[in-house]
């Protein structure tokens, strides 16, 4: 309900034209406060609020859970035999409710300490953004390999890093999309042994017989797909993957 609140509040608040016709839209004006921080106008805030959200779909994939998500689900729909069931948009929808509601916490963590203060006017949008960052940060950083973050620290040159938690941005995502990948195909590789021995013992079954023309693929997809259902494959699968970012 509060990412809700937030995307209806940025919606409005990207709606010049609105603001335009009754006559409180000001000038494109950068000024410094009393205390010496910076301060934007309302239309500077509006055109850098519309810049990030042109990025937002990148951070939902990359800077989330949802990597991690749809590239298990896309090996688990490889390993079954199954083309394009199913589909990509099915499997897309699925990662995102997903993604969601393992990333609720870091989500109501930014609402409670950057969003609603910034919208009360409690913060400027630097400090927002400052703190707005910490949660997703940490939830980065636990899940991201200290091999990876080393490798792109040393690529980067920075020397006076001396703890994980000192790393900026720029290194950490790249660390983490890295780590989300190598996890992602490690849970994608134990979910395709099972389906694998299942193909080889029908092939072996066909050779024995003399069916050398029929295909193993067409024969063994119904049993996949029947012990998949018989185990409760996608309650196992969904849970695996919630569990595997520390939610129980």
């Amino acid at each position: 309900m509060r990412l809700l609140k937030f995307f209806v509040y940025s919606l409005l608040l990207i709606s010049p034209v609105a603001f335009a016709e009754q006559g409180i839209l000001p000038a494109v004006t950068v000024s410094t406060g009393a205390d010496g921080s910076t301060q934007y106008s309302v239309t500077m805030q509006i055109v850098m609020l519309m810049t990030a959200l042109s990025f937002l779909p990148a951070m939902v994939i990359m800077l989330t859970s949802f990597t991690r998500v749809i590239v298990v689900l896309s090996i688990l729909r490889q390993a079954i035999g199954l083309q394009q069931t199913p589909s990509n948009q099915v499997l897309i929808g699925i990662s995102m409710f997903l993604t969601f509601f393992i990333m609720s916490p870091v989500f109501n963590k930014i609402y409670d300490q950057a969003v609603k203060p910034y919208m009360d006017e409690q913060m400027t949008i630097e400090q927002a953004y400052d703190v707005g960052k910490k949660p997703l940060m940490e939830f980065m950083l636990s899940q991201t390999r200290t091999t990876d973050l080393q490798t792109f620290v040393e690529i980067s040159g920075y020397k006076d890093i001396k703890s994980p938690e000192e790393a900026p941005m720029q290194v950490l995502i790249p660390a983490f999309i890295t780590s989300e990948l190598k996890t992602a195909f490690q849970i994608g590789f134990m979910l395709f042994v099972p389906f694998l021995v299942l193909d080889l013992v029908v092939a072996s079954i066909l050779m024995a017989m003399g069916m050398m023309m029929l295909s193993p693929m067409i024969v063994s997809l119904p049993f996949k797909i029947m012990l998949f259902v018989l185990v409760d494959g996608w309650g196992l699968v969904m849970g695996t993957l919630a569990n595997s970012f520390g939610l129980s």
